[in-house]
């Protein structure tokens, strides 16, 4: 069972573009880095990440403030999509991998905000 785990983040708006660029490779880096406990391989799939560029303007339909005419996005800006082989991979990753502990460590006081969004091809 594919799983494809799909990850936005907003940068703080100090952060300088080169930390910002550095965190998204470490980002990307995941799938050299992660490395599972009983094949010693990596076992995440990275299947992609960059920055929004989106000309629909509708990343935030949604978004109350936008339904009331202020049209200042949310700012979730960057995007990265990971695939997993089965659910057992993704549980070690979020609650044991330590290359993934670490990641999340490093970018805790540059990210305004992140949003994840899981799911399993064609399961509705």
């Amino acid at each position: 069972m594919t799983i494809y785990h799909i990850v936005l983040f907003k940068f703080k708006p100090l952060v300088p573009p080169e930390e910002v660029k550095a965190a998204c490779n470490r980002m990307l880096a995941l799938e050299t880095n992660c490395v599972h406990p009983t094949t010693q391989k990596p076992y995440v799939k990275a299947l992609g990440g960059g920055i929004d560029n989106s000309p629909e303007g509708t990343q935030d339909l949604l978004n109350p403030r936008l339904m009331m005419g202020n049209t200042q996005q949310n700012g979730m800006t960057y995007a990265f999509i990971h695939q997993f082989d089965n659910e057992d991979d993704r549980k070690y990753y979020l609650e044991k991998d330590p290359a993934h502990q670490e990641f999340v460590a490093s970018i805790q006081d540059i990210l305004e905000k992140a949003q994840v969004v899981d799911f399993t091809p064609n399961v509705f």
